[in-house]
């Protein structure tokens, strides 16, 4: 993954772990997880870290506009195999948010094997799908300053 927002080995903000059970449901014919149900992993990743914050997107959705998180881009590598019965753990943390953007990295690892890496790029939207800045109370508890003490704490470019 070339994401130079979001470096996997870098930890930045809270950080939140979800254990996942792999079902039979969640398998090919073979036994083997089957590459589309690590996007489910990873959705129940991102929706139990923020409920570890105390935001749920039900209450996210039905305040005011409305936020609700649409995902613009995933970025998966499958790096190892895991099997039926398998005990997962998916670990979910903040590494960047822009005005309406947040970019998460995910692991997904059994033991000490990771399995699976992503970096998902959500961006903030309204309930009738119009684009939303990051409200400052939701940055702050991903880990990240307010927006205006963001622009002001950025590089300014070279002339």
């Amino acid at each position: 993954m070339n994401d130079t927002r979001c470096d996997l080995a870098e930890a930045g903000g809270p950080e939140q772990s979800l254990p996942v059970r792999v079902y039979y449901e969640d398998t090919d014919a073979g036994g083997i997880v089957y590459h589309a149900s690590h996007v489910r992993f990873f959705e129940r990743g991102r929706t139990e870290f923020l409920r570890a914050l105390g935001l749920t997107q039900v209450d996210l959705a039905a305040e005011g506009p409305g936020l609700l998180f649409a995902v613009r881009r995933m970025e998966i590598d499958y790096l190892k195999a895991s099997r039926l019965d398998d005990l997962l753990t998916v670990t979910t943390s903040v590494c960047d948010i822009g005005g309406a953007r947040v970019t998460l990295k995910q692991r997904l690892t059994r033991g000490d094997d990771t399995i699976a890496t992503a970096v998902v790029i959500v961006v903030g939207i309204t309930r009738d799908g119009r684009a939303r800045r990051i409200p400052d109370p939701v940055r702050t508890l991903f880990g990240h300053p307010p927006a205006e003490v963001a622009a002001i704490d950025a590089p300014t470019p070279m002339a």
